[in-house]
């Protein structure tokens, strides 16, 4: 989860790269920290908190140099201190690496060099890397510096087992920088007489257009005017790739928002229109999506889905199970990608699976995708960032075209990869049951959706007024049914991660299965209540939460006048199919988690533990 960036130029490396990792740092703010070399050696400075605390330590105490490494960071081994941040150094202390990752066999290594004399001045698993490349490097007897680090790097990542995405320099070697990734997000832009690492594409788009995405077990080697990437396990230079970077200048600035997360929710409906923009046929009443990579003949031969994705994409991938099932009548079901990679699921041998993430990098997901392909099965996935590993790994998929979500509560994402669900069983169910008629039907109404979100968006100071009533909340209740179930988990899920309210979603039905235990004038209910065939149920719910004392808000489509007077508050937002109203029930959601917040004073873009992309198990 944490950010990288390296920097070798003519150009003084330290604004360059703290203006960088300032791009990164939704991807790790527990601490953060910079290594330059210059003529009077290795200088490294760390500091725990925001980067802003890094600028107010150099800005005393100016690093100088025009080659260095930088981190933010999202603590997994050592508390989040200033000791604990990177860079951090090998026993010489000429040594400097910054590591995204986690390293599984840390301690036997570290036991081992102490042994030898090593000592250590951090409880990270990082350090244990930085000593160990440098004791090999001491052990080296080639004559060319740049190999004898190479080669220890080398030797150093033979020994470790986890995962890493690192960069690294050496004080003795002040032209030279090596990277090297497996499984976590490493790319190497290339510039004119300058050369960068980056753990995120987001860091680059400023400086340079032309990136090569590093794959797993692959180094990388850095010096102003060149850049070559070898196999770990080989010393022959690879043919690389070169991709340009699809980049918008401020598509990654706040502008007139305050957050992050509101700028997001507010890119919405432009979010859903850029996921069906060419995707969509009026003349065959269905969808187009090429990157598929399945004939007609391939897709008629599905008899199951089957996804895997984490948080708010999981829950994507279940609004999207019931608008496959609807659709196009294909039994689809999903699962936690973290318990899908370990458990012997059985499978039918027609499924095509679906790998859901944003960022393309999440963990899990990507070890659901490889177990799924191990297995033998036809592996799709649906992602925002062209260049993530996800996106090459799969068979086929669909891009989101969302833009860079920043904000660490994702919001845009998930209507954008409910969207492309929607596209997928237009597409499945024309093939199968859907009239033309009907097509046109569902076409017209997926185009009415980023207007009907404008008009939920116009209703943001009325939800801020719901939200200040209800702030100081010791917990919530969210319930639906249906497809609106995973509305009621997701809108759960938004509350806890930014607010720190406990928050807990369930199926209405299941009300009097235990959660009705739960409800008291201090607990509010939040009942997605939309009039579709289960709109009486909801309502039943509802009598019985008010039968107790408990606060019910309301949420249901405009003209419901009647349940005004049995509610305590209500939100409402415009009618669509039934099997599409989530993607419109689930805005007003994000928009009170976002109030409630910002009346608690938390910090929405950045809440306390969590980190945008989960790139460690």
């Amino acid at each position: 989860m944490c950010g990288i960036v390296a920097y070798i130029g003519e150009r003084d490396a330290q604004p360059i790269l703290l203006d960088a990792l300032g791009r990164l740092e939704y991807r790790g703010y527990d601490s953060s920290g910079i290594a330059t070399i210059n003529g009077a050696g290795l200088q490294v400075k760390k500091k725990s908190g925001r980067i802003k605390d890094l600028l107010e330590l150099v800005e005393r105490k100016p690093s100088t140099g025009t080659i260095g490494i930088s981190h933010t960071r999202w603590a997994t081994h050592g508390e989040a201190n200033d000791a604990n941040a990177h860079p951090h150094v090998d026993q010489s202390g000429k040594i400097a690496l910054v590591h995204n990752g986690v390293i599984d066999n840390y301690q036997t290594i570290k036991r081992l060099l102490r042994e030898k004399g090593h000592t250590f001045c951090t409880k990270t698993d990082s350090e244990v890397l930085a000593h160990l490349v440098g004791y090999y490097y001491e052990k080296g007897h080639e004559p060319d510096y740049r190999e004898r680090l190479e080669s220890a790097l080398r030797q150093a990542l033979n020994e470790i087992q986890g995962t890493y995405g690192i960069a690294l320099i050496h004080e003795d070697i002040p032209d030279f920088i090596l990277g090297a990734r497996r499984g976590s997000p490493l790319v190497l832009g290339i510039g004119n007489g300058e050369q960068f690492l980056a753990s995120d594409t987001l860091a680059l788009g400023a400086y340079t257009k032309k990136v090569v995405y590093l794959q797993d077990f692959q180094i990388a080697t850095l010096t102003k005017d060149e850049f070559h990437v070898k196999p770990l396990f080989s010393n022959k230079t690879m043919k690389l790739k070169i991709q340009k970077l699809d980049y918008e200048p401020g598509s990654a600035e706040l502008g007139d928002f305050p957050h992050f997360m509101l700028k997001e929710i507010f890119e919405q409906p432009t979010a859903i229109k850029n996921a069906f923009r060419g995707r969509i046929s009026i003349e065959e009443a269905s969808a187009k999506l090429g990157g598929l990579n399945l004939t007609p003949e391939q897709l008629r031969e599905i008899d199951r889905i089957f996804a895997v994705a984490c948080g708010t994409a999981l829950h994507a991938a279940m609004v999207g199970e019931n608008i496959i099932e609807n659709l196009a009548n294909i039994p689809m079901e999903w699962d936690y990608a973290s318990e899908f990679r370990y458990r012997n699921c059985p499978l039918e041998r027609n499924t095509l699976f679906f790998a859901i993430s944003q960022s393309g990098e999440t963990i899990d997901t990507l070890g659901g995708l490889r177990e799924a392909k191990r297995k033998g099965f036809r592996c799709l996935g649906i992602c925002n960032n062209v260049g993530s590993t996800i996106a090459r790994e799969s068979d086929g998929g669909v891009y989101m075209h969302a833009g860079p979500e920043i904000g660490v509560a994702a919001t845009k994402s998930f209507v954008s990869q409910v969207t492309i669900f929607s596209l997928i069983g237009l597409l499945l169910g024309r093939m199968r049951y859907l009239s033309a008629s009907a097509g046109q039907k569902i076409i017209h109404a997926l185009e009415e959706l980023p207007n009907q979100i404008e008009t939920i968006l116009g209703q943001s100071a009325k939800i801020r007024k719901v939200a200040e009533k209800y702030a100081n909340s010791k917990s919530m209740l969210f319930m639906g049914r249906q497809a609106n179930y995973p509305i009621a988990l997701e809108g759960a899920l938004k509350m806890k991660e930014i607010t720190y309210i406990h928050a807990e979603g369930y199926p209405s039905s299941e009300l009097k299965h235990g959660v009705i235990a739960l409800v008291e004038p201090n607990v509010p209910s939040i009942v997605i209540t939309p009039r579709d065939t289960l709109y009486e149920k909801n309502v039943n719910s509802i009598e019985e939460i008010k039968a107790r004392n408990g606060s019910v808000i309301a949420l249901t489509n405009e003209g419901d006048p009647d349940i005004e007077n049995l509610c305590d508050d209500v939100l409402y937002v415009p009618k669509t199919l039934e099997t599409f109203q989530p993607i419109l029930n689930v805005v007003p959601l994000q928009l009170l988690s976002y109030h409630t917040a910002v009346i608690l004073g938390r910090d929405v873009d950045k809440p306390r533990n969590l980190a945008k992309s989960v790139t460690v198990e």
